[in-house]
């Protein structure tokens, strides 16, 4: 007896799903333990990771009230009580807070009047490659100014030239001792096209500008873009030891 097309599509859908329940089977026969197996590595990695997110989150909290209390102490001029706190934070394997600690190392050192041992603090946030860039710029610049009374002047022209430009956060601090830096190597033109620059500048200190105009001023270049601020005396940058002994 034939069967009616009503009655043959019905028949070709069971067995349609019939071999759909035996390829199921069989690929979970094959695979079901290592899908279970995967599925519960991965809910493993998850947790795994979640629970790391939370020890760093923990472990920055930690680090800044750290920090917090080391300042505070230095606040209470009690340097003696901070220094611990700031060791351990300075070897601490997060490197913001390491740096934050390792510069106030330096700043007390310097307050200390120990150039020496501040510059090596700065040179070694400044070669430190877990730091981010504008922040080893910074020591960099704060290393060259603890040095600069002891530093030949190509010595600091090569060092600090790249930061010596507009639009470099440091190029105020940077340009002003690689522009001293020419003018000590007798390369005047040179210093008064740098001063002439930062004196043009409006994203530097005024109280730098206002210096950088009146050398600019002195070595014939034209920084009239700026007015120059009545009375202003003419000193060299400041370096660390002179802020020291103010």
């Amino acid at each position: 007896m034939a069967l009616t097309p009503n009655t043959n599509e019905a028949f070709l859908r069971e067995v349609d799903d019939e071999l759909r329940r035996d390829q199921l089977l069989t690929f979970w026969e094959r695979y079901g333990r290592a899908l279970i197996g995967a599925v519960v590595v991965g809910l493993a990695l998850f947790a795994g990771f979640l629970y790391w997110q939370h020890r760093k989150t923990v472990a920055a909290g930690v680090a800044g009230e750290q920090l917090q209390i080391a300042y505070d102490s230095l606040a209470a001029q009690q340097p003696a009580k901070a220094a611990p706190v700031l060791a351990d934070l300075a070897k601490s394997n997060r490197p913001g807070y390491s740096a934050l600690a390792r510069f106030t190392e330096a700043d007390i050192l310097l307050q200390k009047n120990d150039l020496k041992g501040a510059a090596a603090k700065f040179a070694a946030i400044a070669a430190d490659t877990r730091v981010a860039q504008p922040f080893r710029d910074l020591a960099l610049v704060r290393q060259t100014s603890a040095e600069f009374d002891t530093l030949k002047p190509q010595v600091v022209i090569e060092r600090l030239r790249p930061l010596a430009v507009a639009g470099n956060p440091w190029f105020g601090s940077a340009g002003e001792m690689v522009a001293m830096a020419y003018l000590s190597s007798g390369r005047r033109d040179l210093a008064a096209s740098l001063f002439s620059q930062i004196g043009k500048e409006d994203t530097v200190p005024e109280t730098l500008r206002q210096r950088a105009v009146q050398m600019a001023s002195v070595l014939g270049s034209d920084a009239s873009a700026v007015p120059a601020a009545a009375n202003v005396r003419i000193v060299k940058p400041a370096t660390s030891k002179e802020a020291q002994a103010k």
